[in-house]
């Protein structure tokens, strides 16, 4: 549930009424109003405010996968195992990447099918895959990383995730340009409608969202191979945003 500021109910007389079926509702508690009164209209706009800015990522999630290829599911396996053991060990030895920024995201072993008019469908040996998740903070050496990792036998480079790690740092910016963006947007109204924005009489935050940006697998691929003096990765900027909705009172 989003977070809610709410003006005193007493500050306006019908921001509390509910109209259903052109009779206004109060609740039980509010005697000083009566119970029906007929042609109530509320004096209110509400907008939705948004406010957006730009920062550099900070966290990092990169996919590096191992495949093997081999006549019979144990020898493939066998065979990656090995291979993903290596890039483990250079992650976690030379790179010095802990443990619990290392994950498996994908592991599998499936069997390669040829198919021919004269033997119909067959198998045709088996590949084994093993992809690992890392975290990685240090976003100069993302490409530096994914060429070592090449090296040691990682020959799936899938994606890398760019994103801010701690959104929250910067709720307090993005919630005074939301604020900023609805009171133009509610003032344009008041002044299209010949009159006055008054007070807020509520707030309500929808959630922050922070876009990840994708570096796909193809386009890493393609630095790595045009690349002669190493892998360069841009990690570029992403967005950190919140709306506002906001009901002011319109005299």
């Amino acid at each position: 549930m989003g977070k809610q500021w709410m003006k005193p109910l007493g500050a306006v007389l019908v921001a509390g009424t509910l109209l259903v079926g052109g009779t206004a509702w109060v609740a039980p508690g509010n005697y000083a109003y009566a119970a029906e009164v007929q042609g109530v209209q509320q004096n209110v706009i509400n907008v939705v405010g948004k406010g957006e800015i730009q920062v550099k990522p900070d966290i990092a999630y990169l996919s590096i996968g191992v495949n093997s290829t081999a006549e019979t599911a144990a020898s493939a396996q066998k065979a990656n195992a090995a291979k993903i053991q290596k890039v483990s060990n250079l992650l976690k030895n030379t790179w010095k990447i802990s443990a619990d920024d290392i994950q498996t995201s994908q592991f599998y072993v499936q069997p390669n099918y040829t198919y021919s008019d004269k033997e119909g469908q067959q198998v045709k040996g088996y590949t084994a895959h093993h992809t690992l998740t890392i975290t990685y903070r240090e976003m100069d050496k993302i490409g530096e990383l994914l060429d070592a990792a090449s090296q040691a036998g990682a020959n799936n480079i899938e994606n890398i995730r760019f994103t801010v790690e701690n959104p929250e740092n910067f709720e307090a910016q993005v919630i005074e340009k939301a604020v900023a963006n609805a009171d133009v947007k509610a003032g344009a109204i008041a002044k299209a409608v010949k009159r006055q924005l008054g007070a807020v009489l509520s707030v309500t935050q929808g959630d922050a969202n922070v876009p990840v940006f994708y570096a796909t697998e193809s386009s890493v691929a393609k630095d790595m191979a045009q690349s002669a003096a190493g892998t360069e990765i841009e990690t570029g900027q992403v967005k950190v945003s919140t709306t506002l909705s906001i009901t002011y009172e319109m005299k």
